[in-house]
C-alpha cells in the first residue's frame, strides 16, 4: 500500500494560464500559504485592466488567500513579506520575473518548465517544439538557478507531439500534465527520495520569444515545414498569407507529398486550398481566418469566390525572416 502524501505548506508563483491546473491540484492536496503574481495589465480594445489568469483563478477559488501582486518581488519590502510565509517549498510556474538569491536564499524552490530540459530554455518552448518538429514535447521540474531554466532536473513528464497539433493545443495538454508531475517531485520531496540530476550543456537549444514579425511563410520550404511553422504559431502570432487580395490568418493545414512542377506558393487546387511548396510537396489549407472574421473551413472561405489554379499565394515579413528553427546555445 502507497502511504499518503504529506501535506504541505506552499507558496504559489505564477502569471500564466499554464499554471492554473496545477494551482488548482496543490489548492485541493496541500495548503496553499499566499500565490504571487504580476499586477493587473491594460488588455483588449479598450485597454482595461485585466488580472493574470492565476489571479482570475485565486479570486473564484481561493478568496481569502493572500494574493500578491508586485511590479518587483525582489523588492526589499515584498521580499521581506514573501519569505514571511511559511511554507515547506515554493512552485514557480510561467511567473514572469527572475527570483533573486536573496529571496530564494534556504527555500527549497522548485519551476515547472514546458519542455524536456535541456531542450528548449526560453520563453517559447511549446511553440519550438512544434515549429522545429520535435516528435515528442514534455515537462521539466526543475531548481532555480541563475541563468534561465539551468537548474538540476527533479523529474520529467513526456507526450507525443501528433501532426495535427497547433501550439495552444500543445499548450493546453503539457499544463494539464504538470499537476501529476509537480505532485510527485512534491511527494519525493517530502519523502526524502529526490534524485536530482544535471543537465547535458551540450544538448542546450534556446527558444527564443515569438513576435508578429515572425507570422509569414516560406513556401519555398517543404510542406512539413510549412506545416510545423504554422502550427507552432497558432494561435499566436499566427501566420498570415494573401489570396486573389484577400489577407488571412492560416491556423490549421495538412502536408502531403504531391508530384509537381509549379513554383512554390502556386494555389494548385482551390477546392481544397492546396498549395505548392518546396520539394514537390504541397500544403492543404484546412482553417483559415479572414482579417475580421472569425475562424472556418477553408471550404467555407472558398465558397462563392472565384479562385483559380494559377494563383499566388503571398506572404511575406514585415521584418528580417525568422532564425532557424533549433539554435544551439551560444550560437
Amino acid at each position: 500500500m502507497h502511504s499518503t502524501p504529506r501535506k504541505l505548506d506552499l507558496v504559489f508563483f505564477g502569471a500564466g494560464a499554464f499554471g492554473v491546473p496545477t494551482l488548482a491540484r496543490l489548492h485541493q492536496t496541500h495548503t496553499l500559504r499566499a500565490i504571487i503574481t504580476q499586477p493587473d495589465r491594460p488588455a483588449g480594445r479598450g485597454g482595461k485592466l485585466t488580472p493574470t489568469p492565476i489571479a482570475e483563478w485565486a479570486a473564484v477559488n481561493a478568496p481569502s488567500l493572500p494574493i500578491l501582486k508586485p511590479e518587483n518581488v525582489n523588492e526589499p519590502a515584498t521580499l521581506a513579506q514573501v519569505r514571511g510565509f511559511s511554507a515547506d517549498a515554493w512552485i514557480i510556474i510561467a511567473f514572469g520575473q527572475k527570483l533573486s538569491q536573496p529571496l530564494l536564499a534556504d527555500r527549497f524552490a522548485i519551476n515547472l518548465h514546458g519542455s524536456i530540459l535541456p531542450r528548449w530554455r526560453g520563453a517559447a518552448p511549446v511553440n519550438w517544439a512544434i515549429l522545429a518538429g520535435d516528435p515528442i514535447a514534455g515537462n521539466s521540474v526543475i531548481t532555480l538557478a541563475e541563468r534561465m531554466d539551468a537548474g538540476l532536473v527533479l523529474g520529467t513528464s513526456s507526450r507525443v507531439v501528433t501532426p495535427d497539433l497547433t501550439a495552444g493545443e500543445l499548450h493546453d495538454l503539457l499544463s494539464a500534465d504538470g499537476p501529476a508531475l509537480v505532485a510527485q517531485v512534491l511527494a519525493d520531496h517530502a519523502a526524502g527520495t529526490l534524485r536530482p540530476q544535471m543537465q547535458d550543456e551540450t544538448r542546450v537549444t534556446k527558444a527564443r520569444k515569438l513576435s508578429r514579425a515572425d507570422g509569414w511563410i516560406d513556401f519555398k520550404k517543404t510542406a512539413t515545414e510549412c506545416r510545423n511553422w504554422v502550427h507552432g504559431l497558432t494561435p499566436w502570432p499566427g501566420v498570415k498569407v494573401s489570396i486573389a487580395h484577400q489577407e488571412l490568418k492560416v491556423l490549421r493545414v495538412h502536408a502531403s507529398e504531391f508530384n509537381h512542377a509549379a513554383q512554390p506558393g502556386t494555389l494548385l487546387d482551390p477546392a481544397t486550398g492546396r498549395i505548392a511548396c518546396g520539394n514537390s510537396t504541397t500544403l492543404d489549407l484546412v482553417e483559415v481566418q479572414p482579417a475580421g472574421k472569425k475562424s472556418m473551413p477553408w471550404s467555407a472561405f472558398a465558397n462563392g469566390r472565384t479562385l483559380t489554379a494559377d494563383m499566388v499565394v503571398h506572404s511575406a515579413p514585415d521584418a528580417p525572416p525568422p532564425a532557424k528553427p533549433a539554435e544551439k546555445a551560444g550560437a
